[in-house]
This record gives structure tokens, C-alpha cells and sequence, in this order.
């Protein structure tokens, strides 16, 4: 592997500020199917799975794992439709991946989104020729803690561990990131607690306060 530097992106609260568009989603996807979901369920769950808070959330209505799937899809399929029509890029997000791909930076995705979500995101940025690497929650068999993406998104871009940092908003990001052997720079978003990032190398409150040579100094 190349000792060549590389920064791995999460997606939701990283390159997009998702919060509201997927608190929207469900809130549309409750009204149709009789069911609700208040701000603070949302805000509670908000990082796990779709599928996880179908099950935990309405019991009732997710009579079997083809129900669970279905009202999944559609959820998702309601965020698109959302973020399509109004996209909430996350404020220096272009910069900083214009300014990583000019300082010679490979640049990945590691996401548990769906593959749909993830390249529509890209799309939206105009960013998709920069990324050398994009994973999904499609393409691995382990979510986050596990560190299975970003392993997956070095090992695609053909640089070691050590030679990666990852920006991540959510404390499983972290772990990940940290299990994977990179650095880990965590991202106070919309719905974030600075407190459960406190296990990252560095923390920081807006992408703007990111920039090539301090991502490198963090690398070594």
C-alpha cells in the first residue's frame, strides 16, 4: 500500500446536513401509515438503522421482516425526494474536499447509508470525481462500531490505515474510525453532543476549521 495520505468521509452530518430532512422523512412516513414519531423519538435514534427503529418503534406495524424492508424503503425513497428538492450541503464541505484533492489527498466515503442516498448526496455536490473510494451500507456485512467500512474504503484506495483520518459526526463513527487504526476527527452536528465524540483525536464545530495541513499534522 502507498504511504500516500487519505481522508475517509462519513456522509449524514458531514457532507450533508441531513438532520432535518430525515426527521421529515419520518414524520411523512408515520402520517401515511397512521403511526407517529415525535422530535424527541427522532432525536434519540437518530444514527441507528432505518430498520432498527421501525422494529423498536411501532411493533405493530412491523408485522414481518418484508413490512420492516417496505416501510424502509419507502422512508428513504422520502428523504431523496426531500434533499432533491432543497439539498443542505454542510457548510465547507466543498471547500475542504477541493482543498484535500489539491494538496494531493486521496479521498473516500465511508457511510451506512444506502448506496442510493450516499450517491445522490455526491450528485448534489458535484464532488463525485474527486471520491477514489465510496462505501455503503450495501457493501459491507458489519456496521459502524465495527470498523469494517473504513477498512473497506482504505483498503479500495490502496493506503494504510495509518495513513488515514476520518471526519465523522457520530460516536459509532468514532469507534470505528479508531478500531480501523486512523485518526478520527469528529464533527458537532445538528443533533450532536460534543460529549459523545470525546473519543476522537480532534473535535471540531465546523468543517471550516479543517484544512489540508492540519489534517496531514494529525496524520503524521
Amino acid at each position: 500500500m502507498t504511504d500516500v495520505r487519505a481522508v475517509i468521509f462519513d456522509v449524514d452530518g458531514v457532507l450533508i446536513d441531513s438532520y432535518n430532512a430525515h426527521f421529515e422523512s419520518w414524520q411523512r412516513l408515520a402520517a401515511e401509515n397512521g403511526l407517529t414519531m415525535s422530535e424527541a423519538e427522532f432525536a434519540r435514534d437518530f444514527g441507528r438503522t432505518s430498520r432498527e427503529i421501525i422494529a423498536d418503534l411501532w411493533p405493530s406495524a412491523a408485522e414481518s421482516e418484508a413490512r420492516v424492508a417496505e416501510m424502509d424503503d419507502r422512508k428513504e425513497a422520502l428523504y431523496r425526494e426531500i434533499i432533491e428538492a432543497d439539498f443542505p450541503a454542510m457548510a465547507g464541505a466543498v471547500e475542504l474536499i477541493d482543498a484535500l484533492d489539491a494538496a494531493g489527498f486521496l479521498l473516500g466515503v465511508g457511510s451506512s447509508g444506502p448506496p442510493e442516498n450516499v450517491a445522490l448526496t455526491l450528485a448534489r455536490l458535484n464532488r463525485q470525481d474527486r471520491f477514489g473510494s465510496v462505501v455503503t451500507g450495501a457493501d459491507v456485512t458489519a456496521g459502524k462500531p465495527n470498523p469494517e467500512v473504513f477498512l473497506t474504503a482504505a483498503g479500495r484506495l490502496g493506503v494504510s490505515p495509518a495513513c488515514c483520518a476520518v471526519i465523522e459526526d457520530a460516536a459509532a463513527g468514532i469507534t470505528a474510525a479508531n478500531a480501523a487504526g486512523m485518526q478520527s476527527i469528529g464533527l458537532v452536528s445538528r443533533g450532536r453532543r460534543r460529549e459523545a465524540l470525546s473519543a476522537a483525536h480532534r473535535i471540531v464545530d465546523r468543517l471550516d476549521e479543517l484544512s489540508a495541513a492540519s489534517i496531514a499534522e494529525l496524520i503524521g
